[in-house]
């Protein structure tokens, strides 16, 4: 009998193969657009719900949440603290379980795998990553566990990217494309931030490079998938106006900026360094990939009693720091230890094997980077400081997470975007510029699976010569070893 299906598969597939580029990545954009956006929308609505039923109606405490989806202030008190380390556990374990049985590729954060699979094979997602992952990711998020949203939506739509790679036989090169396509599109669509999502997806798979070839599809991936996203919940920005008015009108302030810079490199490293530490202390300890998670979600829970603001995305309390009445009203000490406390929790959530996002933990942990310096500069009287938290805030996300992701130009876009500010951009490309210079100064960075420029990916993918097999795996082996140290070739010396 006659395969329909697979004829007309193989027919589109030579159509897209024989296309010119505009035509093909017109097609291929706007498809992997459409279910980046589709994606989110999906999982964006089951982590609300999970989180409303585990963390509202099982725990009885409702967190913030930015402007955008409500602007609620969330519980003031736990109404039944001994549930919260309960449900944290519950979902860890529920997830883990699903995880290891259907799965166990989709434990972790998401993004790094999607990045190798650009440099390494862009066919290799299994398309039932993608529901394990979001299942998975909203039982972790909504119960509690310190984790982001953007990995599970930047899985998505990879995964749906790998399968139209392998379906349309499409080459090697047209499928990192479109895979890099997948991860900028699903992580702009579920943060409003389409043009970040382009940029991000041309740069997020190397740590000292840009893949130019991604950018201009990228527009039209990030453009559809916004749309499509905004269509079915909101085209605003996710934190709403925050000191979009503000204006330099001095030199001498901007000096702040250089503070603000050094800081958050600091504190970015200290999250990278913490969270592959925690990943590396799990896999030596006993016990098997449920336990683990499980055991990372009772300890996120007893840390929540003492520390509310560390429990699940934490956008919301981002959106509190932005104001000064609302800052003012979190005790100093939750304000000075939250980025540290938000590592280690975030570690213990997904470093254990949990499933979730570290792009959006990040965020929140550079928020409060700014609003710590700010309340301090407050409380000292220092001259120059803004007469609000918010320009601090913003910069603060735009300089630690764009510094340890080694995406500065990407995530200083999205964050503007996510919070209308691009007023902040003269402040913002000093802070974020020496957190940047300071964090290529370590070799650390977020992504593991990143690789080092356009030379060292196509080294590791590419075919090796006849007869060169022997040196070229040696070759390959050592880039890899270097990559898992954070070296690089000159700072590898003859390891």
């Amino acid at each position: 009998m006659h395969d329909t299906g697979f004829d007309g598969g193989r027919r589109l597939g030579v159509f897209v193969r024989n296309s010119g580029y505009l035509r093909k990545w017109l097609i291929l954009g706007i498809v992997i657009g459409v279910i980046a956006g589709l994606g989110a929308v999906v999982f964006y609505l089951a982590l609300n719900y999970t989180g409303e039923f585990l963390l509202g109606y099982l725990a009885g405490y409702h967190i913030p949440t930015p402007l955008v989806e409500g602007g609620n202030p969330g519980s003031s008190h736990y109404l039944r603290p001994w549930a919260i380390p309960s449900v944290t556990t519950a979902g860890a374990l529920v997830s883990a379980m699903i995880v290891a049985r259907f799965a166990p590729e989709a434990t972790g954060h998401g993004t790094d795998s999607a990045i190798e699979a650009v440099h390494t094979d862009p066919r290799h997602i299994r398309a039932r990553v993608v529901l394990v992952k979001m299942i998975a990711s909203a039982l972790t998020i909504g119960s509690g566990g310190s984790a982001g949203r953007e990995g599970p939506t930047a899985q998505i739509s990879a995964g749906f990217a790998s399968l139209l790679t392998r379906r349309l036989h499409l080459s090697d090169a047209d499928g990192r494309i479109l895979v890099s396509l997948g991860v900028g599109a699903g992580i702009g669509a579920i943060f409003g931030a389409p043009l970040g999502g382009a940029v991000l997806a041309a740069s997020i798979i190397y740590r000292d490079d840009f893949e130019y070839s991604t950018l201009y599809p990228g527009f039209i991936t990030s453009a559809t998938a916004y749309a499509v996203f905004g269509s079915f919940l909101r085209f605003d920005p996710m934190f709403g106006y925050v000191d979009a008015e503000y204006r330099f009108e001095h030199a001498w302030p901007l000096l702040w900026f250089i503070v603000l810079g050094g800081v958050a490199a600091a504190v970015g490293y200290l999250y990278a360094r913490t969270f592959y530490g925690v990943v590396a202390l799990t896999a030596r300890l006993p016990g098997g990939p449920v336990l683990k998670p499980t055991i990372g979600g009772l300890l996120v829970g007893l840390l929540a009693l003492a520390v509310p603001q560390i429990l699940s995305s934490g956008y919301g309390w981002v959106q509190l720091a932005s104001t000064k009445d609302a800052l003012m009203a979190i005790p100093l000490w939750i304000v000075l230890v939250l980025p540290i406390v938000k590592i280690v929790a975030t570690s213990l959530s997904i470093g254990t094997g949990g499933s979730g996002g570290i792009f959006g933990p990040g965020i929140v942990i550079g928020a409060f980077v700014g609003a710590a310096i700010w309340r301090l500069g407050d409380m000292f009287h220092l001259p120059g400081l803004p007469d609000g938290p918010g320009i601090f805030v913003v910069v603060g996300m735009m300089a630690c997470l764009g510094s340890v992701a080694h995406a500065p130009l990407a995530v200083l876009t999205m964050v503007a975007e996510m919070t209308g500010s691009f007023s902040v951009v003269p402040g913002a490309i000093i802070a974020v510029g020496i957190a940047s210079l300071l964090m290529h100064h370590t070799n650390v960075s977020i992504y593991h699976a990143q690789r080092l420029n356009r030379e060292t990916g196509r080294l590791v993918h590419a075919p090796a010569p006849p007869g060169c097999n022997g040196f070229v795996s040696e070759t390959r082996r050592k880039y890899r070893h270097w990559i898992e140290q954070g070296l690089t070739p000159e700072t590898a010396g003859g390891s």
